[in-house]
């Protein structure tokens, strides 16, 4: 069964190119959210004259693209099997109601001393549970009803939405407390972050060379070289400003969590199979329904874990927070190169594609660019990104 799964995965996957030059090698559109980011980091620091390439913005921009990265790790999981969400913007702004009522209504911002931080623990696990219990509605009328994920998410964006105003007020609540809000306001110092990049540099690149043992001597060079320039911009931007922001990390453990889960195990080739041909995945024995049913109550956990990191980073929680983050994270996982169609995808390719939606978001408000023309720009990315999607499917013969 795990070879006919491994066959199926396989030509899920784009096919390579026809021998020839040394170009036509080269798999572009795994590389081209590469180049798209780097392209619009360029353009945006010729026209911010320099001020988005400072250690200053950088660390901002890494921070602000923390939630909808988080977002992304689990959308790429579920578009993967050909599904979607459309609820977790509103998820994230109920799940950041439920941390603000228990900090403020309940006196948990109050706490002192270890009281305090144990008051955080309670308020960001129930602000996961709040998200866990609505993707598991979700997941549950998918599975058990059978309806379309396009129809259920939908009613749950609505449902989230209106619980959130209700159990707010339509109001803010704040303000939460000191040791929740390191959740998303607090850093790891500058010379841990350096040190910490360091030993994470040393250890990618060291994998890097092990595995690429049969590769030419310019393409392993080239791969160790690509781990230590990133590592050391990492170092550069992290060390020169407070360090690694608190959900920065947070979004690192999970990106890399699920480039594990997705790349190297029995899970990661099952999702891929049910993308790629569902029918076949279920003749071979695949638990297409336990698969399905965990992936969406794994995103509405993520999605409260965002509202939690949403509320503390404001220091307050809004009802009306989230506003269109399920566009941002959709549009982040396309752009990554993640088919909507399913079987095809990385959340290596979702997290640049995610860095693409934050360089766009932050440069664009460097330059003063409203934020009415903002959504027009974004939009337009989103309708070329699928385009390109649709037609890379069609050359590869999947239609």
């Amino acid at each position: 069964m795990e070879t006919a799964l491994k066959q199926d995965s396989m030509q899920a996957q784009p096919t390579a190119p026809p021998a020839g030059s040394w170009l036509s090698k080269i798999d572009w559109r795994s590389m081209r959210s590469v180049l798209a980011l780097a392209l619009v980091m360029i353009v945006l620091a010729v026209f911010t004259e320099g001020t988005f390439l400072t250690p200053r913005n950088l660390t901002n921009l890494t921070r602000q693209v923390a939630l909808n990265g988080i977002l992304a790790v689990g959308m790429t999981f579920v578009i993967l099997i050909g599904g979607i969400d459309l609820s977790v913007g509103s998820v994230v702004a109920l799940s950041g109601v439920v941390a603000g009522i228990l900090q403020v209504n309940q006196g948990l911002a109050q706490w002192t001393d270890g009281a305090a931080w144990a008051g955080a623990l309670i308020t960001l696990a129930a602000a996961m549970l709040t998200g866990l219990l609505c993707g598991i509605f979700n997941a549950t009328l998918i599975t058990r009803g059978r309806i379309a994920p396009f129809i259920i998410t939908l009613g749950m964006m609505v449902i989230a939405r209106g619980l959130a105003l209700i159990f707010s007020d339509g109001a803010a609540i704040s303000p939460l407390g000191d040791a929740f809000n390191e959740l998303g306001q607090g850093y790891i110092s500058a010379s841990n972050s350096v040190v910490l990049i360091a030993v994470l540099t040393l250890l990618s690149a060291a994998l890097a060379w092990l595995r690429a043992a049969g590769a030419s001597l310019p393409a392993r060079v080239g791969g160790l070289a690509s781990r230590v320039l990133l590592g050391a911009g990492a170092a550069y931007v992290f060390g020169n400003y407070q360090g690694i922001p608190i959900p920065v990390a947070i979004f690192g453990v999970l990106a890399f969590a699920g480039m594990v889960l997705l790349d190297r195990t029995r899970f990661g080739r099952f999702v891929l199979a049910i993308g790629g041909n569902p029918e076949a995945a279920w003749l071979a024995g695949v638990p297409i329904r336990p698969i399905t049913f965990s992936l969406y109550a794994g995103l509405g956990a993520l999605a409260g874990l965002s509202g939690a990191i949403l509320s503390a980073r404001l220091n307050g929680a809004l009802p009306t927070s989230g506003e269109l983050f399920e566009l941002d994270a959709i549009a982040a996982v396309v752009i990554g190169g993640t088919s909507l169609l399913g079987g095809v995808g990385t959340i290596r390719g979702s997290v640049l594609g995610a860095f693409f939606i934050g360089a766009l978001n932050n440069g664009m408000s460097l330059m003063d660019i409203t934020e009415f023309y903002q959504k027009v720009i974004k939009g337009v990315i989103i309708i070329l990104a699928v385009w390109f999607d649709q037609r890379g499917m069609q050359k590869g013969g999947r239609k």
